[in-house]
């Protein structure tokens, strides 16, 4: 039986899959200001590319990028037995694993210890990330899918923002602490989002599709603002019991034509063409350069920009707060202006930050250094606003139901490979080939523009 309903019901789903998407967030940004951290550098000098080390970028690389590897099994997981499991079970599962994985990193001692933590943590967010949205949108009530998926994203950036924040106050401690701490917080968002999902209910959806009507119906009951006033007979009640259950006995029908070959025929229906569609927007998502920024600003504003490791901290911090506040206008936007719009406004904006920040940075003067600054801080804000969000619409909307349960999972796949391409090259390229890495990028922005 649900203990909370109605309204508050509805506040404590929000509230957990906002923890979830916090955590996802806060994974994301946290390496950033640990990278260069004189605890970091000092425990693991085979990663130590700052000035005085020689330690080696594409191992720093690797380390950082094999978390998303983690990420993308975890995602392949979520897609294999998620659907036997339910949705509650694959996030609980997924909690504690990332928290073992927290646990490893954060008492890690040697390069291999940390891969280990990172590609265990990775596997829980895989399975986390695939699963939040899913649930939650289950137990809402039908509103507009865009901005529902903009919220969500616009609480990930939070926790990237956090993790920057957290990681500047924690460089004034000089001991283990100053990397240990940052990479544990994430078990107490993982401990949240757990204790959430155990009290709250299962998917309505997925009861019904495992024969469990009774349960379904009760937990229908309990999302409706109005559910003390009503019973559980209700009108209204009904209409969506039979609602999920016409719907889901049609998704079966349509299944049964189809089969994971079919996602790569054409034929009139263009099932290629659109699972493609839907796989290109998370590519362009990836190769625009944004975890670039996310994962690696703080050995941006050092290695590029020229900063002390103290204020390359600090601007990762209100670079943060600025992407957060990015974020804000696609919840308004998304569905009055559309997709292609915003995804072009995107598109341009970042190929000229990428080529700017290249001419700055090979300039390598002052003046150049605060408009290199500018530039970081603008290509968050064109990517907040049109491209963080909509590439997770794309494949839901584009593909027919028959494919849409494949055709999402390449494009989540896509997401993750690209994300580890992405991450594994940075260090690489910023110590090869210096400015030359923002030619590439906004290269690639540009060639965005006649694709979308």
């Amino acid at each position: 039986m649900t203990i909370l309903v109605g309204k508050p019901l509805s506040w404590a789903i929000t509230t957990t899959a906002g923890s979830g998407f916090l955590l996802f967030g806060y994974d994301q940004g946290v390496m950033s200001g640990l990278l260069t951290g004189t605890a970091f550098t000092r425990t693991f000098p085979e990663i130590d590319t700052t000035a005085t080390g020689h330690g080696s970028s594409s191992l720093q690389g690797t380390v950082t990028a094999i978390y998303e590897i983690g990420c993308f099994f975890g995602a392949i997981i979520a897609l294999l037995i998620g659907e036997r499991i339910g949705r509650r079970w694959c996030i609980i599962a997924g909690c504690i694993i990332l928290s073992i994985g927290a646990a490893l990193q954060c008492s890690a001692y040697s390069i291999p210890h940390l891969i280990v933590g990172r590609i265990v943590a990775g596997v829980g967010n895989g399975l986390n990330t695939s699963t939040i949205p899913v649930w939650h949108s289950e137990l809402s009530k039908a509103a507009s899918r865009g901005k529902g998926l903009a919220i969500e994203l616009c609480i990930n950036i939070f926790g990237v923002m956090t993790a920057y924040w957290v990681d500047y106050g924690m460089s004034y401690v000089v001991n283990d602490a100053q990397f240990r701490f940052p990479i544990a917080l994430q078990i107490l968002f993982a401990v949240i989002t757990l204790a959430g999902i155990i009290v709250l209910p299962e998917s309505p959806r997925w009861l019904i599709a495992h024969g469990r009507h009774d349960e379904a119906r009760h937990v229908i009951w309990a999302v409706q603002p109005n559910a003390r006033l009503i019973d559980e007979d209700d009108a209204a009640v009904t209409a969506d019991v039979t609602e999920i259950t016409t719907a889901i006995a049609e998704e079966r029908e349509a299944t049964q034509e189809g089969s994971f070959k079919l996602v790569f025929t054409n034929g009139h229906q263009k099932f290629f063409y659109r699972t493609l569609l839907g796989m290109g927007g998370q590519m362009m998502q990836q190769l625009s350069g944004v975890n670039l920024i996310t994962y690696y600003n703080t050995v941006i504003f050092e290695d590029s920009v020229g900063m002390s490791h103290n204020l390359a901290l600090l601007m990762a911090g209100f670079n943060g707060v600025a992407y957060f506040a990015s974020t804000f206008v696609p919840i308004w936007a998304i569905d009055r202006l559309g997709r292609r719009k915003l995804m072009l406004f995107a598109a341009a904006g970042q190929c000229a930050c990428m080529a700017i920040l290249a001419g700055t940075v090979y300039d390598g003067s002052h003046a150049s250094g605060i408009v290199a600054t500018v530039m970081l801080f603008l290509f968050n804000f064109f990517f907040g606003v049109g491209l963080l969000a909509i590439p997770w619409l794309l494949p839901a909307e584009y593909a027919p139901l028959s494919i849409r349960s494949q055709a999402a999972a390449l494009a989540t796949a896509t997401n993750w490979i690209f994300t580890f391409l992405v991450v594994e090259i940075t260090p690489v390229s910023i110590k090869s080939i210096g400015y030359r890495t923002y030619i590439y990028f906004a290269v690639f922005n540009f060639f965005f523009l006649p694709l979308i």
